[in-house]
């Protein structure tokens, strides 16, 4: 009886919170420790902390290698931000605007990488790259990022191109432009927020991805890649934990700006679906 009633004393949706928090903190409360044992003076993460110090972090620009590996990380990540946005654009375009045969299917199999095992799919296009004949590098990897990133482009742009109001493209058609000059002076502006949300979005997936960096890069190591190698020396943890600190800060920022230009693109289009109403 006192079990129920303090069953009933919960409010309503208390379990759920309870559960959300809970699970938040298990998934999230380890990576809180990364920043804290990256400014330890001691080389193991341990408590207690032995001393506060930037070494770590001050040595970070003096690696050579670590210079390299951000630097294809960058151009990794540019390229399949674009592509995969570029492509993203138009499967979006196509799925919100028309209707064809085998449209669901085809979304479908577009955001199948959302699902499948990574290491599935890493194994599957290094299979194929070998079969093509072509040898691995930063554009084998550039390739798969694209992969793994359009799903994402698509989610963030769907929502973009869905509640654009398609009487101002006709209005267009209407004053002589063309299709693809509508598209151009037209569509692309308005959906721009989404466009550049996309854009930050696949960038850093491509930034933090590391399976298919390993199975599909050469010699030139991208950062995650250049991470994965580091931590085979023990006195090189600290550093480690240093660089992590800041792909994750690095990563919050990016996500959170495109969260931010996500949700204006959405008020945007209801603001403007009511105008037009």
């Amino acid at each position: 009886m006192k079990a129920t009633a303090r069953l009933r004393l919960l409010p309503r949706g208390g379990w759920l919170t309870a559960y959300a928090f809970i699970y938040v903190g298990f998934l999230y409360l380890p990576v809180l420790f990364l920043p804290i044992f990256s400014v330890n003076t001691a080389a193991t993460p341990k408590f207690p902390l032995s001393g506060f110090t930037w070494k770590w972090y001050q040595g970070l620009p003096h690696t050579p290698e670590l210079i390299s590996a951000a630097w294809n990380s960058l151009i990794v990540g540019i390229a399949a931000a674009v592509l995969s946005t570029t492509l993203g654009i138009l499967a979006a375009r196509a799925t919100t605007r028309y209707r064809f045969p085998g449209r669901r299917p085809i979304n479908g199999l577009i955001m199948a990488p959302l699902v499948l095992p990574e290491i599935i799919v890493a194994i599957s296009m290094l299979l194929v790259m070998l079969q093509l004949g072509l040898s691995l590098s930063l554009f084998t990897v550039v390739l798969g990022h694209v992969l793994i990133c359009i799903p994402y482009s698509m989610a963030v742009l769907i929502s973009g191109f869905e509640g654009f109001d398609r009487s101002l493209e006709e209005a267009s058609a209407d004053l002589g432009e063309s299709a693809f000059g509508t598209f151009r002076r037209v569509t692309l502006p308005m959906v721009m927020p989404a466009i550049i949300s996309s854009l930050l979005v696949s960038f850093t997936i491509s930034l933090d991805e590391f399976i298919i960096a390993f199975f599909l890069t050469g010699t030139d190591a991208t950062l995650p890649i250049y991470i994965w190698g580091q931590l085979r020396f023990a006195a090189k943890l600290p550093g480690v934990l240093a660089l992590g600190t800041l792909l994750l800060a690095g990563s919050f920022i990016l996500l959170t700006i495109a969260e931010v230009l996500r949700r204006r693109a959405a008020q945007r289009t209801l603001s403007e679906g009511g105008l037009y109403a």
